[in-house]
């Protein structure tokens, strides 16, 4: 590689604190000309006191400035409160974790940029992932004067040949190059993949978990939790009420006890390709789990048909990296609208794997139990239901008449 001489300006980095990023302060230096600003987001994946080191590491490795975003409350109550009112799982499967945060993210490197006076920002995405889609497409919907910067997309360096890279100049790189595996997490959950992973047949090893206990050594009594929920967001936790995020938290340690949360899917990328992926999300799939059932309780029925006809066309959205898009916007008016009367709680069994509804009450019901039973508080009229049936099934009467025999 050649050095770029000549002085490119300001950019801002989203720094993790891993392998790429921080030989790409040193890249977008050297081949590029610009002073990085390394910024570092927190959405939950940190421990305490490693983000402050993250800011020294991005320093050590040649970074003009490191600044350093507690985003965890912003990222709870804005992006993941999204994800639970929508029930929002790509694929069926998916909680969206690592597509959740990357708005968030993008947003705060494009504010950094500004209050810095930087002319571009940079990722750390490689070419195959959909992850270069979300920090590109959201920075193009808030900041399309930025210049996006994607260094590791660029210099089509291996692994391996990174490490060289690092270790011929000296930078500090945080990395063991027997770690075969990629990870990223957040508060909403855990993501793995590469390595052994990349073999759909291969059962993940587990070294690869880290929030979620293997069936063999989950508890043999079950955990049980009531969530309780307003406008369809979890507020309480058994009778106790918390933030979102310490809601979430919490949650995550209980259910991830038990084994809940254990994700393994062959999953369609955005670029075409399918990939094996390994997620861990107690929390999610619990929260999720819940809030559903408890809409089944509350809503309307035609409103609740529409909405789950939606739900997986919305977390496509957000998979897709189209978070701040007008479509987007408008699908969050109807979700918002949709969870007025989502309120109640709901009891969850977690146990070996599994977290089961066994439970569900709310003021504002719509189930009635007079009308639902078959005992003697029966109040439905049962004489109604002749005529109803008639008038249902009038159409098929008459196509059966006229054509029910063609092609027979």
């Amino acid at each position: 590689m050649s050095t770029q001489t000549g002085h490119a300006g300001r950019l801002v980095l989203a720094y993790s604190g891993g392998l790429d990023t921080s030989v790409a302060i040193r890249w977008l230096s050297e081949q590029k000309g610009y002073d990085v600003i390394a910024c570092a987001i927190d959405v939950g994946q940190a421990q305490p006191g490693e983000l402050e080191r993250v800011r020294q590491r991005a320093l050590d490795c040649g970074a003009v400035e490191a600044v350093v975003v507690d985003a965890r409350d912003e990222f709870a109550d804005d992006f993941v409160a999204h994800a639970i009112r929508s029930n929002a799982l790509y694929m069926g499967k998916y909680p969206l974790v690592s597509a959740l945060s990357r708005p968030l993210i993008t947003n705060h490197l494009i504010s950094t940029a500004r209050e810095h006076d930087a002319a571009a920002i940079a990722h750390g995405c490689t070419g195959k992932g959909n992850d270069q889609v979300r920090f590109e497409v959201t920075a193009m919907a808030l900041a399309p004067d930025l210049t996006v910067e994607a260094p590791i997309r660029e210099w089509g360096l291996s692994r391996e040949a990174s490490i060289a890279w690092a270790n011929e100049r000296g930078i500090p790189i945080p990395v063991r190059s027997s770690s075969p595996y990629s990870i990223d997490e957040n508060l909403w959950g855990r993501t793995a993949e590469c390595g052994i992973l990349e073999d759909p047949w291969v059962q993940p090893p587990e070294e690869v978990y880290e929030r979620t206990r293997a069936l063999a050594d989950t508890p043999d009594e079950p955990d049980e939790v009531v969530i309780g929920f307003r406008e369809g967001l979890p507020v309480t936790l058994d009778g106790k009420e918390l933030d979102l995020r310490s809601l979430v938290a919490e949650l995550d340690q209980r259910a991830g006890a038990h084994g809940v949360g254990r994700i393994d899917m062959i999953e369609d990328r955005l670029v075409g390709i399918k990939s094996r992926e390994i997620y861990e999300c107690p929390a999610a799939i619990t929260v999720l789990t819940a809030h559903r059932d408890l809409e089944d309780l509350c809503m309307e029925q035609e409103l609740a048909q529409e909405k789950r006809a939606l739900e997986g066309r919305y977390a496509q959205l957000i998979y897709n990296g189209l978070w701040f898009t007008p479509l987007k916007v408008a699908l969050d008016a109807f979700m918002a609208s949709s969870q007025r009367f989502v309120v109640g709680e709901v009891r969850i069994q977690l146990f070996k794997g599994a977290a089961t509804v066994v439970g569900r009450r709310s003021d504002i019901a719509l189930y009635d139990h007079d009308l639902a039973t078959y005992d003697e508080a029966d109040r439905f009229d049962h004489t109604q239901a002749e005529g109803f049936v008639r008038l249902w099934g009038l159409p098929t009467k008459v196509w059966s008449r006229r054509q029910g025999d063609i092609g027979g």
